[in-house]
């Protein structure tokens, strides 16, 4: 298998969902639900549950078809690292934080990478999650030879904080 693709995938392919196994449905809606505001678009018993941002069809799975009263996979092994939700503005991320602060929801970092913004924390289940939102593109930093330059700096959650609608 080459490294290289033949030819680079179509520019308007992206990522449409993710499908999480969780433990404890009623948990996990909870925070999905509860803290971060998604809605319910479907749910299948109390097994599985469709959420979606804006009208979707969904943009997270939650089921326990494998997974029900489970534990979270060890860190030293392979799988997801973390899901990313982008939020459209700045002022939405400054709502998601007072989201999670309101809930008491512990933060694993934030940071400043040039191009986003970003908060970082576990859902219920132990699955990484970013929450972000990108930086206008004609700011986003790039070297002498125009390519992305990416850093990785502290994120100011007062100042952030100061921009919730």
């Amino acid at each position: 298998m080459s490294a290289h693709p033949a030819s680079p995938i179509s520019p308007g392919a992206r990522i449409g969902h993710v499908h999480l196994k969780v433990a404890d449905l009623d948990r996990s809606l909870a925070f999905y639900q509860g803290v971060l505001g998604f809605e319910v678009t479907q749910r299948y018993g109390k097994n599985a549950v469709f959420l979606s941002a804006g009208g979707y069809h969904h943009h997270i799975g939650l089921n326990t078809w494998e997974s029900k009263d489970g534990a979270p996979p060890p860190p030293s092994c392979t799988g997801l690292y973390h899901v990313a939700i982008l939020y459209p503005t700045r002022g939405d991320l400054a709502d998601a934080l007072k989201r999670l602060m309101r809930a008491g929801i512990r933060l694993q970092g934030a940071a400043d990478h040039g191009v986003s913004e970003a908060i970082y924390l576990s859902d219920p289940d132990g699955n990484g999650l970013e929450l972000y939102w990108d930086k206008p593109h004609e700011s986003w930093p790039r070297d002498a030879h125009g390519e992305l330059a990416m850093t990785t700096e502290p994120l100011d959650l007062n100042l952030l904080l100061s921009e919730s609608p």
